[in-house]
């Protein structure tokens, strides 16, 4: 076969493909049905409600702070010597009562020195005893001597009648006593007793040692009471009293303190005594003091050192909606769903903001649904689903 026979098939086989591609596509579009244009309806929004429910409301208002002891001293003797006994108790963490005997230094010095002190005592007596002896003879020799003289007897001069002397004897007397009675006093101050019901926190002493005057021997505090500071906002010191603070004459609020003690959920009722006497000045808070009598009366202790919460029972309010932190929106609206499932904004007096809860006085009614769920796009009437929470 040549080569022009060759070409002449080949173009001939390639149209017959060609037309028979075209014929194929256009049976295949002349079978082809129409599509259907559907509109499919919009889902509407799932939001979760809760009810509302109106009616009188505790506030709470929370803290955290440290247990502290209402009083704290260093344990230091007014007079020097040798520590001849020390008391059970001083021991860190050892307890004691108030006027409890905790250490004494030796007293013989301070006996001798007592001894001394009464023997020059009765010297400046009889001295003065004999000055005064003297005056009266210097006083009646010059009456004597004056008797029927021009201008009578009169009053002896001071020097003739040895008052200086006399006055001088009087104030060796005094000088003594007071010696006396500050020798006394040291002795006295070799036994140191307990100022309060308290425990030791630390020791710096033991029996044997020699100790001098102002020398800290130990740490105490008192378990009398137990203090916690509180750093609160200003705006939560209006929903409770503060003495001293906030208005009004009547005790501070009560509280309650909790802490985990020991492997125990502990808690202790305390109160509201005072605010101290100045703000943060970096963090502009107020320090509320809490008060709990007898911390350790019960076991486990509310000890010194712990790191408790604290709920102070604050005012109460007439009627009022609890709803969580979420249920409230920006410029302080509420979504409510109505009969019809229509979404509806609604504008909300907020009391107070605490922590997840949200304290609303009005704006709200008995029975009305809220939505506490979050939602991408709203707008007011919109349809929604409910489900309640």
């Amino acid at each position: 076969m040549s080569k022009t026979t060759r070409r002449i098939l080949h173009f001939v086989l390639a149209a017959a493909l060609l037309a028979a591609g075209v014929l194929g596509m256009r049976a295949m579009t002349a079978s082809r049905t129409g599509l259907e244009k559907k509109v499919r309806a919009t889902p509407k929004p799932m939001v979760r409600t809760i009810k509302v429910a109106a009616g009188p409301q505790d506030l709470r208002i929370m803290g955290e702070g440290t247990v502290r002891p209402l009083r704290e001293i260093n344990l230091a003797p007014q007079v020097g010597g040798k520590v001849i006994y020390m008391s059970p108790a001083m021991v860190d963490g050892g307890r004691f009562k108030k006027d409890e005997v905790l250490l004494r230094i030796d007293p013989a010095d301070y006996r001798i020195a007592v001894t001394l002190a009464r023997a020059s005592v009765k010297n400046s007596e009889s001295r003065l005893k004999l000055a005064r002896e003297e005056s009266a003879v210097a006083k009646e020799e010059w009456r004597l001597h004056r008797t029927g003289k021009r201008g009578g007897a009169g009053k002896p001069p001071p020097l003739v009648a040895k008052e200086p002397q006399l006055a001088a004897a009087r104030a060796a007397l005094e000088a003594d006593r007071a010696n006396l009675t500050k020798a006394r006093l040291n002795l006295q101050r070799t036994t140191l007793q307990a100022p309060f019901d308290g425990r030791v926190s630390g020791k710096n002493v033991d029996i044997g040692q020699h100790v001098t005057p102002g020398q800290p021997l130990a740490a105490l505090y008192s378990t009398e009471a137990a203090e916690i500071v509180l750093p609160l906002e200003d705006r939560d010191l209006f929903w409770f009293h503060v003495p001293g603070f906030t208005p009004g004459r009547s005790p501070g609020s009560p509280a309650e303190v909790r802490a985990r003690v020991a492997g125990r959920e502990m808690s202790w009722p305390g109160q509201v005594a005072r605010a101290q006497g100045r703000l943060d000045e970096r963090t502009r808070m107020v320090n509320v003091v809490v008060r709990v009598e007898r911390p350790y009366a019960r076991k486990p202790p509310l000890a010194a050192g712990l790191f408790v919460s604290v709920e102070i029972k604050g005012r109460t309010l007439d009627r009022a909606v609890v709803l969580p932190r979420a249920a409230l929106r920006q410029g302080g609206l509420v979504w409510v769903v109505d009969s019809g499932d229509r979404l509806h904004f609604r504008k909300v007096e907020v009391a107070r903001i605490h922590r997840d809860k949200v304290y609303i006085t009005a704006g709200l009614k008995d029975g009305e649904m809220v939505v506490v769920s979050p939602l991408r796009a709203v707008t007011d009437g919109m349809a929604v689903r409910t489900a309640s929470n």
